[in-house]
């Protein structure tokens, strides 16, 4: 069901909304100063955008660093660069702002109100907007439809449908249960309630208008949210004539075209075929075949956004693809000059102060921006997700190096790899312990530095005030203590990030320098310093990072790609050492060496093939094919049966071992 175009909607704010605690600008993290520490407040004022984003830029740098590691020249991993200056204020803005509980709990609530409409055998409501608050979800439906399915209620009116936070199941999404409202995208804020409009239920095209600059500063936020949101699922998103880097955020869900008459072609066989398929499913609405599993991508949504004025012919074809597009899940948002485009029926205005007002809809809120400064920094973080293969580390970001001779011993050392222990430290008290330990660690993690608000909204993601996080640094501060000249542990740089003095170590920092040592320093021109320094670097490989954390912290190890690095940095250094063995015509401690990494990288692929060489290496055949049997069996396990080994990995065996093939298929 579509909305009609000449009824004007009230759009009403859930009662609870102008409770809220921090404004209409407060993000989850924010603390009520309006000191912003040199952050783009913009991204720290959009939770769900930034979650979205801090996803996907987690996921290409884990990717990207996986696929560098099983190319890599030399067996050393290549590093990461880090983001400096504009992107490191970016970033940190993104860690700030995000919200991932509230995401996921939009995404499970709509998801399950999907399951249980369709267990109940109903169709989707047509839904126009959301208010997500601290403890609610509200939907705002075009028309009545009943009674919603528990633990959902209604609301004020039977055109309300609300749920608790506190109440949406906590079981993992169903994945065969596709996104209902993947068109729900953020447009800004009000009275502490986050409005998502619905920009699949609009009868029409969507115009909207303002200023040149706060035009493009909507448009891409809107564009990346949905191109990142987890509630937008087998989404399309088509951007035209602006925001080709945005196509990196997710290749797979957002397209560009250079210009208008490029989309007309491409939309005007869309639309036929969209037609074609409801018609021959039996549906009237791609929110009929929405409901229950939903495994074909006819019912997923189509974004345009138009950000250039059309000819007058151009609008002509538009007006004819937006006549009926509703109903086949393709939407138009265009934003254009002050009168926008002819036959608009839902028009958005960005007022100079930066507010997003639609008269139609009796709405008028705080805009949701990403400016071009930001889009810029945004796009530089995601191109810099790529490891430096060739390329020296920048000499204004050093890498931390411990020193590691007899005089370079810490005073205070932090084992984080396996079980977390400190030594060099006085137990603190039982109430702050818990927050000092975790703040420690990203500490650790993050020589570079952290920035006050970033560790904050780590150790509170609900959010924390000021003076408590103030308190928690200086309680740090004086844990951590000073060095025998005065200097305290804990520091600030000029940026105002938290430092660590060299004097405070992890195992981790050792690990790295090690390795660093052996196989580029001290120990690449002798083969005895070589040796010993990777059987030391080999010897802190306990297990996996913080494997003794309790659950329900260290939340923000999700945004990062430490439990990522680890294990390949385990792998290098034995791949090291099994090089240097081999080397040495010596494959028994190759063959231990690397055993012993596979307890904690277990499907590095790069082992399971020096693995087999140094079984072969032996000559002992019955080792070569318990080795190889070994690795099948741990592949079937890790993967349950669904994948063959890796091409490699099966190239390597025919050569080594052409009767593999016939033993695997005896034991079948």
């Amino acid at each position: 069901m579509r909305l009609n175009p000449g009824h004007r909607i009230s759009l009403t704010i859930p009662g609870e909304a102008g409770n809220q605690v921090g404004g209409e600008n407060a993000g989850p993290n924010s603390s009520p100063s309006t000191s912003s520490f040199g952050l783009p407040e913009a991204l720290v004022d959009a939770p769900l955008l930034a979650t979205g984003l801090l996803a996907a830029l987690g996921r290409r740098r884990r990717t990207a660093l996986w696929q560098a590691a099983m190319g890599a020249k030399g067996r050393r991993t290549p590093e990461l660069r880090r983001p400096t200056g504009v992107a490191a204020d970016t970033q940190d803005a993104l860690l700030v702002g995000a919200d991932p509980q509230a995401v996921h709990d939009l995404d499970h609530a709509l998801r399950g109100l999907a399951s249980a409409l369709t267990v109940e055998s109903r169709t989707l409501p047509t839904v126009y907007v959301a208010w997500l608050t601290d403890s609610e979800l509200t939907l705002q439906l075009t028309h009545p439809a009943g009674k919603p399915p528990a633990p959902w209620q209604l609301g004020q009116n039977e055109t309300f449908w609300r749920i608790q936070r506190a109440d949406i199941p906590v079981h993992e999404t169903d994945t065969g249960t596709a996104a209902p409202y993947p068109g729900l995208v953020s447009l800004g804020s009000l009275d502490g309630a986050r409005l998502l409009l619905n920009l699949e239920a609009a009868p029409g095209l969507v115009s909207l208008t303002g200023t040149h600059a706060d035009r493009s500063a909507v448009l891409t936020s809107v564009a990346a949210e949905l191109a990142t949101s987890s509630w937008s699922d087998r989404m399309t998103v088509t951007l035209v004539g602006f925001g080709t880097e945005l196509t990196t955020l997710d290749p797979t869900r957002v397209r560009h075209f250079d210009d208008i008459e490029a989309l007309l072609e491409t939309m005007g066989a869309e639309t036929r075929q969209r037609r074609g398929a409801l018609a021959m499913a039996g549906h009237d609405s791609v929110l009929t075949g929405r409901t229950g599993s939903a495994q074909q991508t006819q019912w997923a949504p189509h974004l345009v956004l138009l950000p250039a004025q059309p000819t007058e012919e151009q609008a002509a074809k538009i007006a004819e693809l937006v006549a009926e597009s509703g109903r086949l899940g393709i939407s138009y948002l265009a934003a254009t000059e002050e009168n926008g485009l002819p036959g608009a029926t839902w028009k958005l205005e960005i007022t100079p102060d930066g507010r997003l007002r639609a008269p139609l809809l009796g709405l008028e809120l705080q805009a949701q921006f990403l400016p071009q400064a930001q889009y810029d920094a945004v796009v530089q973080l995601f191109a810099g997700a790529t490891p430096d293969d060739d390329r020296d580390p920048d000499p204004s970001t050093p890498q931390f190096m411990v020193d590691i001779t007899p005089s370079g011993r810490p005073a205070v050392y932090a084992r984080l790899v396996g079980t977390y222990e400190i030594t060099g430290l006085d137990a603190p008290d039982v109430e702050h312990s818990p927050l000092l330990h975790e703040a420690l660690v990203m500490l650790l993690l993050h020589r570079e530095g952290v920035h006050p608000r970033v560790l904050a909204s780590g150790l509170w993601p609900r959010g924390v005030t000021e003076d408590v996080r103030d308190a928690l640094i200086e309680r740090l501060r004086t844990w951590l203590g000073s060095d025998p000249d005065g200097t305290p542990r804990l520091g600030t740089d000029t940026t105002g990030r938290l430092t660590l003095a060299p004097s405070v170590v992890s195992d981790l920092d050792v690990l790295r320098t090690l390795h660093y040592e052996a196989t580029a320093g001290s120990g690449a021109s002798n083969a005895h310093t070589r040796e010993r320094l990777l059987n030391d670097a080999l010897a802190l490989a306990h297990g996996p990072l913080l494997a003794n954390r309790p659950q329900g912290r260290y939340t923000w190890l999700s945004h990062e790609i430490s439990e990522v690095q680890l294990p390949l940095l385990v792998a290098d250094v034995a791949l090291a050492l099994s090089a240097h063995h081999l080397e040495a015509d010596n494959p028994t401690p190759a063959l231990n060496a690397l055993n012993t990494a596979l307890t904690t990288t277990p499907t590095d692929e790069r082992l399971w093939n020096e693995l087999l060489r140094a079984a072969h290496a032996t000559g002992d055949a019955a080792k070569l094919e318990s080795t190889a049997a070994s690795l099948i069996a741990r592949n079937h396990e890790h993967s349950g049966g669904a994948r063959s080994l890796p091409p490699r990995t099966e190239a390597l065996l025919d050569e080594l071992l052409p009767s593999w093939r016939d033993a695997q298929s005896a034991a079948e």
